[in-house]
């Protein structure tokens, strides 16, 4: 029996086109919160780039990829901060090689060296440009996640050098979203079923990104958005329509829901 739900939010609840979820979504988690199910956001984004929410209910929010858990209030329940040693790295690598980085925590974010990737990128998410400072800013933050602007043909090296302890994770190809090892919307997962003494087989969870693949095939039940590339689907037990036709209500009224 399905005990509660974890989403995505780009490209799952919220539209690339329209930056807003659709009033079918809505409707469908108010539904699925009136008949006792327990919703909550599982997203890549820091908390202060969730903006585009609305008038969504739902129960708490895994950020950054599995890194914070917070509760609706903004209570952190959960942090894996990244080491101080790979964000000094980070900043003394930046000091020569100018990549577009955005330092992310729970409560400021920044960016190193803006570029147009990583304008393009913010485009895409409707996101506002996040305060440009020097490297050395992040040394006196709470880092969560470094989300660096590189190819995927240099990843391997920079991982290896420069962000030890961290992994990086990929939806879009002009960037990646760095955090500790052994962190990820998965392992979140877990954290919160053990808050609630839910096992994972209760949990159903939506994606459409590479960053959503471990929580697909974690969850009891992994439902892959249609607007989702084929490898994530390949995650999946379960493939729905895309997030502008209707594909989280009719993946609920699918499983029996909502009505």
């Amino acid at each position: 029996m399905t005990k509660a739900l974890f989403f995505d939010i780009d490209g799952t609840l919220v539209s690339f086109k329209t930056h807003k979820i659709p009033e079918s979504t809505l409707q469908a988690v108010h539904a699925a919160r009136r008949n006792g199910l327990k919703v909550f956001i599982a997203t890549g984004r820091p908390r202060p780039f969730i903006d585009n929410l609305g008038s969504l209910e739902y129960d708490g929010i895994i950020c950054v990829n599995g890194a914070s858990i917070l509760s609706t209030d903004g209570t952190v329940l959960y942090s894996q901060l990244v080491p101080l040693t790979d964000v000094q790295r980070m900043v003394t690598y930046l000091q020569a090689h100018p990549l577009a980085v955005v330092f992310a925590g729970n409560t400021e974010t920044c960016i190193v060296h803006p570029n147009e990737p990583f304008r393009e990128v913010f485009d895409l998410l409707n996101l506002s440009c996040p305060p440009v400072r020097p490297a050395e800013y992040a040394l006196n933050m709470d880092v969560l996640q470094i989300i660096a602007f590189f190819p995927k043909t240099e990843e391997a090296a920079l991982m290896e050098q420069v962000l030890t302890h961290c992994e990086a994770n990929r939806w879009h190809p002009a960037f990646a979203d760095c955090i500790v090892k052994g962190t990820n919307k998965a392992t979140a997962i877990d954290r919160v079923c053990q808050h609630y003494g839910w096992d994972i087989s209760e949990v159903m969870a939506f994606g459409d990104g590479g960053n959503d693949k471990n929580m697909l095939i974690h969850a009891g039940i992994g439902v892959a958005m249609g607007n989702a590339r084929d490898e994530v689907k390949a995650c999946a037990d379960y493939v729905t329509t895309p997030v502008d036709e209707d594909g989280i209500a009719n993946a609920l009224r699918h499983f029996q829901l909502i009505d």
